[in-house]
């Protein structure tokens, strides 16, 4: 995400070493949501100088990205019902993350593809804050998916070996 500059809003949390990476050991969605519950008290608790933001690493569950996407709801109401919509939102991550109506092997899937299932906790006046310099925010994604298409299939499968599989050529 830093080295390929997909998030313009990356770099600097990491240089402050603002950035928790919290490996969850959660063998259930239950116990996930108690440590996700756990990790946003934390973020709230805490000067955001001193902890920016949080990456919960989910080792143990979700092989299937459907199955992680159906997380996302749970997760969501979690927001919800502790007061946290408006203050923090959760992005996700995973080997297999497809966007909806694009091929699974599309270079564009890697913008949000990681080596395992992540829900990113993210402060919102963080977002707010750095968007307001920001130029054209909302051409992030579509920046970023180009960036992935531009690169060629070795540069790929490199920064991505736990989940790119060029497409094969089809010969006529």
């Amino acid at each position: 995400v830093i080295v390929l500059g997909l998030c313009p809003f990356a770099t600097l949390p990491w240089q402050r070493h603002a950035v928790r990476l919290m490996v969850s050991g959660a063998i259930d969605e239950a116990g996930l949501l108690l440590q996700l519950h756990d990790e946003l008290v934390r973020l709230e608790a805490t000067d955001a100088a001193e902890l920016e933001t949080t990456l919960v690493i989910v080792p143990y569950l979700f092989p299937s990205f459907d199955d992680f996407n159906q997380f996302l709801d749970p997760a969501e109401a979690l927001l919800e019902q502790a007061g946290w919509i408006g203050r923090f939102q959760i992005a996700s991550f995973h080997p297999h993350y497809r966007f909806a109506d694009v091929a699974d092997d599309d270079p564009g899937n890697l913008t949000n593809r990681s080596p395992y299932p992540i829900l990113h906790l993210i402060r919102e006046q963080s977002i707010e804050r750095a968007l307001e310099h920001y130029p054209d925010p909302d051409g992030i994604p579509q920046r970023n998916i180009a960036r992935m298409h531009a690169l060629e299939g070795a540069e790929l499968s490199r920064l991505f070996p736990y989940s790119f599989r060029p497409r094969q050529r089809r010969h006529n």
